[in-house]
């Protein structure tokens, strides 16, 4: 049984049900330049909250040997932070460590936040992931109850990583356990499926 924090900002309900961490295995399928890339992998995954207006991410992943006691190959690491999206306010700090330039009178509430929602019922999101091989994605999506659908908006990679063109992130909270599947478009190949997992709340 999860019980979600009472405390948390009002912007980061409708992200509630990711906070925690995350562990389990998934599969990678990918084919890309003639090859196929496949193996199992264990995957930890962390989303948590510092009382910002968003969600602070962070992910491992270790590539699986055929044998359980082989040694695990560390793959890329991810962090990033995920967000509603909404236009920022004279209340809200930034650019970089620029301070808000009007004090705001109250917290945000569920109401403001009610404010947001689409047309399809759910929140618009804006995520940046930072892989350790040096490529950013900007995603755009949305989350709509315990389900989020995810495409990038731009990739910057630096000229020493691998081509990355384009990526879908969907996410899905089923029967108490973390369901997620990855798509990318990378090394000269079509936007295709690269991997999954199902991932359970570590103790």
């Amino acid at each position: 049984m999860f019980d979600l924090p009472t405390d948390l900002p009002a912007d980061i309900v409708p992200l509630s049900w990711l906070l925690g961490v995350w562990e389990g295995t998934g599969v990678i399928d990918h084919e890309a330049s003639g090859t196929r890339f496949s193996g199992e992998f264990a995957h930890r995954v962390s989303f948590s909250h510092d009382g910002g207006d968003y969600v602070n991410y962070a992910a491992s992943a270790w590539l699986l040997g055929d044998d359980e006691d082989a040694p695990r190959t560390p793959l890329v690491a991810e962090s990033g932070y995920w967000r509603l999206a909404r236009p920022a306010e004279d209340t809200d700090p930034g650019p970089a460590l620029l301070p808000a330039s009007a004090a705001r009178e109250s917290a945000r509430t569920a109401d403001d936040v009610e404010a947001l929602r689409n047309a399809d019922g759910g929140f618009d999101l804006e995520v940046a992931i930072v892989h350790s091989d040096g490529i950013s994605e900007l995603y755009l999506g949305q989350v709509r109850g315990p389900r989020i659908d995810l495409a990038t908006d731009a990739i910057v990679r630096p000229a020493s990583a691998k081509p990355y063109a384009s990526a879908t992130r969907m996410y899905g909270y089923v029967d108490g356990h973390l369901l997620w599947a990855w798509d990318i478009a990378a090394l000269g190949g079509a936007l295709s499926s690269h991997a999954s997992a199902r991932l359970a709340r570590a103790e």
